[in-house]
């Protein structure tokens, strides 16, 4: 080894090397696994985190059936849970607001505005009702030592009820998630006994929020799966919208700025917010003028958080390890959890039970037959022992277990007191009934599977009343957000240049669009492309038409006359253009050098214009002019070539008159999953729909409107009746009058009405009992209460009352007490009653001749 001058080592003048990957390694693999199993992720036995399994059983532990601060709950947590106050004190609000296994009283905040709980010296808690039955069982209880060895803490609660799925719960870990939605507390009670039945069953998120749900790509929960969530927006008239529930995981505040983002953006035009928020959800957005309510509602979905996507993550802690499990599975498997600790507890109360029997009938033996006074003459402990053990030997084989040295011990603790006021019927009766109960509990062992369902009922019967399903499912369609945006920008084009843009203000006006459209541009050598809008972008020179492109738009109709070539024949076509690839050209024409559009117009409902085409004057041609009617030119594909017009050249094609359209009505289907028209031939058959058609709505509550048919419109979700609106159908109507308490029938055609109107009357009780369209409708009226024997009458309700406005009361059916309103078999068919002569139905229906559709209630 080298030295310096100073006779010291070379090595003392260089830092020692410390090599920190495996000490990195080991250190974060011990943080890894603590976070995962100690903090972010829930146990799949007793759905909990670690937190929140140490404040119950702190809360258990402090119970008296009394509220206590949260303060004192905190600090006594602190024995268990080796971390500061404030994430107990957030985790113990969590679970309180949850309002399933702790009882609240004071300011614990709102899940729906975000407002968070007050000061924990100001509010208290208490376990629940259903938490002091479910949760808590010591004799079932693994238990562990705290983290300072001082406390013994639970290492799992033996919890009989899928917790983890009622609850849901989030947490992030190292390199690892979970997060599992929360489900509904009567389905899963339902799907558990479900499962002990052998049945199949189905669970799906049920959020305490409300709102709707799509959840056809839920997954199972696992990972990949998506669930979106929409809020409820209705139409409270034509300039106001009210939102009466937020998607899960989102607040009123979080909604609101999101809805104003958006309007700063453009994307939605609105007047202002109201939020009227209190134990429920209301949000009121007023609309600018002129705005369409439909429209708006599915620019809210699509631009703001109105709509959101959940992806759950199902991950859970068993036998110390991470596990993902679908959350079927995961019920199955705490469906399990709750029968082997119900067969814990029996055995356990089975034991007990053995034990009072065994106690109960050595004290009788030892007092009735004074075994006691064997023991006078003994001078030792070992000789009472020994001397009552043989006086017990005769009465051993009535016994159902040996005699021990502790149960000889417990015989001489009896005070003479108690042998001298000893009462044998007393003490038979006791043993009668514990012999009863035991005899109970070993039924129960027998038959464990239905003790475990009838359990599940019973915790149903006495907890799940108000805990019906809050979320609504349902399939959403698919919203297009080109389709929804406000027209929040001009779109100007420069024709000499080939600019086209938002940024050209002094170039020529196009048309209102959005920042996020399409525009659609054609040349004059026939060429077109899409593009999306920009400020300014360069399109190519020779513009002959310029417009928002819609996609998968089958009703515009493109109109063409074009020259093959330099000098070729004169083609025309008629064709949509539907979807294209964005930024790529395309050709109107043959695509031929030199061609050149003669004539072109753009209809947006497919009108065929005509037009008159004058000739270049050539020798020999004798007609110069001729007319051309687009209207018998077929409708064919983007890159069809057309049909000749012309072999002679064209001096100029000018515009005669303006056609109308031949695509005919739009043919619409009403689809009753998601609420919605579409042309794609979903769900019910609505007809085919001209200018001026009207669609008829009738909800289950008795109200009805008339609405267009567009397709972006939104419905109820109370629907009885869609169709084709009939101003001539005559309908007939069963009610029970909120006012009178009588039933009501009448019959009607409906008005014309853009608003819900009530066609069975506004006071309060009012009830729609039959709707019917047959034209000679009879209905069979049963009584009850205490007319219930009266026999039952038959109306002929053409016969029983006129037609008469859908205002009017109309007659009152019966002065008896009404069960059932039910309809029979018209005897009077539509046909019979024309051949008759019967001036007074006038009425046609759509399709005369089939069993009209009879709609009750």
């Amino acid at each position: 080894m080298s030295e310096n001058g100073n006779g010291t080592s070379r090595e003392n003048d260089f830092p020692k090397i410390i090599q920190l990957s495996g000490m990195y390694k080991d250190w974060f693999l011990d943080y890894a696994s603590y976070v995962i199993l100690e903090r972010a992720v829930p146990h799949l036995h007793d759905g909990l985190k670690p937190v929140h399994r140490r404040i119950l059983h702190a809360m258990k532990r402090l119970d008296d059936g009394r509220y206590n601060k949260v303060a004192n709950i905190i600090g006594y947590t602190m024995q268990y849970h080796p971390h500061g106050d404030a994430s107990i004190g957030d985790a113990l609000v969590q679970l309180g607001q949850k309002d399933l296994l702790i009882d609240t009283q004071g300011n614990w905040g709102n899940v729906l505005t975000g407002d968070g709980a007050a000061a924990s010296r100001y509010i208290e808690a208490r376990l629940s009702p259903f938490a002091l039955e479910v949760v808590f069982n010591p004799k079932t209880t693994k238990w562990i030592l705290s983290y300072d060895g001082r406390n013994k803490e639970p290492l799992t609660l033996p919890v009989k009820f899928p917790l983890l799925l009622a609850q849901g719960v989030e947490g992030i870990a190292v390199g690892l998630a979970s997060k599992v939605l929360p489900h509904n507390f009567n389905e899963l009670l339902d799907a558990s006994i479900a499962h002990l039945q052998g049945k199949d069953f189905e669970l799906l998120p049920d959020f305490p929020g409300g709102g709707m749900a799509d959840c056809s790509r839920y997954n199972d929960g696992l990972r990949g799966g998506a669930v979106r969530v929409r809020a409820r927006i209705a139409r409270l008239d034509k300039k106001t919208l009210v939102i009466n529930d937020i998607p899960f995981g989102k607040t009123t505040g979080t909604v609101i700025d999101s809805i104003l983002k958006a309007n700063e953006k453009g994307k939605i035009k609105i007047r202002k917010i109201d939020d009227n928020t209190a134990d429920k959800v209301e949000i009121l957005v007023h609309l600018s003028p002129g705005i369409s309510p439909d429209k708006t509602i599915d620019a809210l979905y699509a631009f703001t958080d109105c709509e959101v996507s959940i992806s759950p993550n199902s991950c859970v802690i068993e036998d110390d390890k991470p596990r993902f499990l679908g959350v079927r599975e995961m019920l199955r498997i705490s469906t399990g959890n709750t029968v082997s600790l119900l067969r814990k507890e029996l055995e356990i109360r089975l034991a007990e039970l053995g034990d009072d029997w065994h106690m109960s009938s050595l004290e009788k033996i030892f007092i009735e037959n004074r075994l006691y006074l064997s023991i006078e003459q003994c001078e030792t402990w070992e000789s009472v022992l020994e001397t009552i053990d043989r006086e017990l030997a005769p009465f051993k084989p009535l016994l159902q277990r040996p005699v021990t040295r502790d149960d000889i011990v417990s015989l001489t603790e009896i005070k003479i007191k108690r042998i001298s006021k000893y009462d044998s019927f007393r003490a038979d009766r006791h043993i009668k009934s514990v012999e009863q109960e035991m005899e109970e509990v070993k039924n129960h062992l027998a038959n464990l599977i239905p003790f475990a369902i009838n359990y599940f009922r019973q915790i149903k019967r006495k907890y799940g009343q108000g805990r019906e399903r809050k979320t609504e499912l349902r399939n959403f369609d698919t919203i297009e957000a080109t389709k929804v945006a406000v027209a929040n920008e001009k779109l100007y084009v420069n024709r000499s240049e080939g600019f086209a843009g938002t940024g050209l203000k002094k170039d020529e006006y196009v048309c209102d669009c959005s920042d996020i459209d399409d525009l659609i541009v054609f040349r004059q050598d026939g060429t077109y492309m899409v593009a999306r809008v920009a400020e300014k972008l360069f399109v190519g020179k020779n513009i002959i038409h310029i417009a928002v492109f819609k996609r998968n738009d089958k009703r515009t109709i493109y109109n063409i006359v074009y020259r093959d070539g330099q000098s070729g024949n004169t083609m025309m076509k008629r064709a949509p253009v539907s979807s294209i690839t964005r930024d790529r050209e395309y050709d109107m024409t043959r695509g031929t050098r030199n061609s050149r559009v003669l004539y072109f117009s753009a209809n947006n409902n497919g009108e065929a214009e005509v037009v008159r085409v004058y000739l270049k004057p050539r020798p020999r041609l004798k007609n110069l002019v001729f007319e051309l009617d687009f209207g018998t030119l077929a409708i064919k594909g983007k890159n069809s070539m057309g049909n000749i017009l012309t072999k002679h050249p064209v001096h100029k094609i000018v515009l005669k008159e303006k056609g109308v359209s031949t695509l005919g009505g739009a043919r619409l289907w009403f689809d009753e999953d998601i609420n919605r028209l579409n042309c794609d031939g979903r769900g019910k058959y609505l007809g085919e729909f001209n200018t001026g058609d009207r669609i008829l709505v009738v909800t289950a509550s008795g109200k009805f409107r008339l609405s267009g048919f567009d397709v972006s419109g939104h419905f109820e979700d109370d629907i009885l009746l869609i169709e084709k609106y009939l101003y001539n159908k005559v309908f007939s109507a069963v009610y029970l009058d909120g006012e009178k308490n009588l039933h009501y029938v009448k019959r009607f055609t409906f008005e014309n009405a853009e608003n819900l109107v009530s066609f069975i009357g506004d006071h309060a009780g009012s009830r729609l009992v039959r709707l019917t369209e047959v034209d000679y409708p009879r209905l069979e009226v049963k009584f009850g209460g205490k007319n219930k024997g009266r026999n039952s009458e038959i109306i002929e309700v053409a016969d029983f009352i006129g037609i008469k406005s859908f205002k009017a009361r109309g007659k009152r059916l019966t002065m008896y007490e009404v069960s059932l309103v039910s309809e029979l078999e018209p005897l009077v068919k539509p046909e019979e009653k024309n051949e008759k002569g019967r001036a007074d139905e006038p009425f046609e229906l759509d399709e005369p001749g089939k069993g009209q559709m009879k709609l009750e209630l």
